[in-house]
């Protein structure tokens, strides 16, 4: 038997809904398990389960990953009318994902896989953009009304502690019109700092913020004065000692100075403009197939990670009916390395890291190869061929066995090893450069060749014309 890296921690699972469940299995069975001895919490998501133990399944997994400080996530259904009859479900459901944002606290950061001959619309783009968003507050928690009648708007803060109230007048209306009124807190615009800091110094990029403080000089200037304040006091030793930078920008001259760089930085955004801005992102990039999502708590010891993509329903109809899909995996095994790389930050162990950062540029070589799925291939041209869901898997297990085996012969090479014997490679020692040098290797092709794994649902696997 093949020895396997060893993850020190538990990994917390969740599960999720329709096509992308049915591939969140396929990646663990094929890419994962057969090299990691990794203990996983696991804990179904799925639609039915969170009805059947009224939504407790979300609390318990959030709180587990609070625990444990690492979780994946599969894609899940946040139900609408529609989804409560098709389930039959008690109640209309809250997002999982908010739900678990609730409970860990932190900052979304979204970014996007670069693939160079997946065609992007910024064709500059050739590193990524990280955009953090701050998603508390600000219009999404405002109260806002029409105003039918002449009248004059007024804002009333009252002290608990019983001081004067502070009352501002907003605006004599002459007729109708409309009025808002949001807010913020200052601790929560420091945690975000603090998540955008950490995650800068995880990732090595520099931090831009944006906002525009010259208009609404204290809302605004509270975010610009408060990141300045946990940058000179908590970060700005260790980013000179890692040669990054931060700097504030004003939302305006950040987005005309993004088309003109090439990427390579996190752009921390409020909440509006990070919603805005992450779409723009990824559809810059070229594909939401192509982008992660990352929960990090304010003080970088927790992170949740998953892809930006929804269940892909589409294709999961298809699929139930037995018909061949050509699902995009990628963003879900990201989602996977991702939360490796974390545990392997806390943990200390350089092998998990290693494994992950493998599988990642196998993925990235593999489609530059030519192989990929339907969605890629509508982006680099109309006469690529692609392949169905199951193709691409076989093609990515392969080349991550072939991956790793070539990782081996290399590490036995520079240690002057003569592979002759057939052993298969232990990989609990390996690391980022390579696997373990006292054990010769000569083994190709997949560690679960011949298996039949939930995608089999057609004799297709071959690469199909578009």
């Amino acid at each position: 038997m093949m020895s396997k890296i060893k993850v020190e921690g538990k990994v917390v699972e969740l599960d999720g809904d329709e096509m992308t469940r049915v591939i969140w299995k396929d990646i663990k069975d094929r890419l994962i398990t057969p090299y990691l001895d990794i203990d996983l919490d696991y804990y179904d998501l799925g639609i039915e389960h969170r009805d059947a133990t009224d939504d407790q399944v979300t609390i318990d997994a959030a709180n587990a990953i609070k625990r444990e400080h690492v979780g994946v996530k599969c894609a899940t259904i946040t139900p609408d009318e529609a989804r409560v009859k098709e389930f039959g479900l008690k109640r209309m459901w809250k997002s999982p994902n908010g739900t678990i944002r609730n409970i860990l606290g932190g900052t979304i950061f979204r970014e996007p896989i670069v693939i160079s001959n997946v065609p992007r619309l910024v064709p500059g783009w050739t590193k990524p953009i990280i955009i953090a968003r701050h998603a508390y507050g600000d219009q999404y928690k405002a109260t806002d009304f029409t105003v039918d009648r002449p009248g004059r708007l007024t804002v009333t803060f009252t002290p608990d502690d019983g001081s004067a109230p502070v009352e501002r007048t907003v605006f004599d209306y002459p007729g109708e019109g409309v009025a808002q009124v949001q807010y913020n807190l200052a601790e929560s615009i420091r945690g975000f700092a603090r998540a955008c800091f950490n995650y800068g110094l995880m990732r090595h990029y520099p931090v831009y913020l944006s906002t525009k403080n010259t208009i609404l000089k204290a809302y605004d200037g509270e975010f610009k004065d408060i990141f300045a304040e946990v940058f000179e006091t908590e970060y700005r030793a260790r980013y000179e000692q890692e040669g990054l930078t931060y700097q504030h920008r004003l939302i305006d001259d950040m987005v005309a100075s993004s088309l003109k760089w090439h990427g390579g930085y996190l752009w921390a955004c409020k909440n509006y403009d990070g919603d805005v801005q992450s779409d723009s992102v990824a559809q810059g990039f070229g594909s939401l197939g192509l982008m992660t999502s990352v929960l990090m708590t304010p003080d970088g010891q927790t992170v949740e990670a998953e892809a930006a993509h929804g269940t892909v329903t589409r294709h999961y109809r298809r699929w139930q009916a037995g018909e061949t899909t050509s699902t995009n995996p990628i963003a879900s095994i990201f989602a996977w390395t991702g939360g490796l790389k974390h545990r392997a930050k806390l943990d200390g162990t350089p092998q998990v890291a290693g494994f992950a950062d493998t599988l990642e540029r196998t993925i990235i070589t593999t489609v530059e190869g030519g192989s990929m799925t339907k969605d890629l291939a509508a982006l680099v041209g109309p006469k690529t061929p692609w392949l169905d869901t199951e193709g691409f898997m076989d093609a990515l297990a392969d080349h991550l066995a072939r991956a790793l085996h070539d990782q081996a012969e290399r590490t036995i090479h520079r240690a002057g090893r003569h592979p002759r014997v057939a052993h298969r490679p232990d990989l609990s020692r390996c690391d980022s450069s390579g696997l373990d040098p006292s054990h010769p290797i000569q083994w190709r092709g997949t560690a679960m060749a011949g298996s039949r794994h939930p995608l089999r649902r057609s004799a297709s696997g071959r690469s199909v014309a578009s």
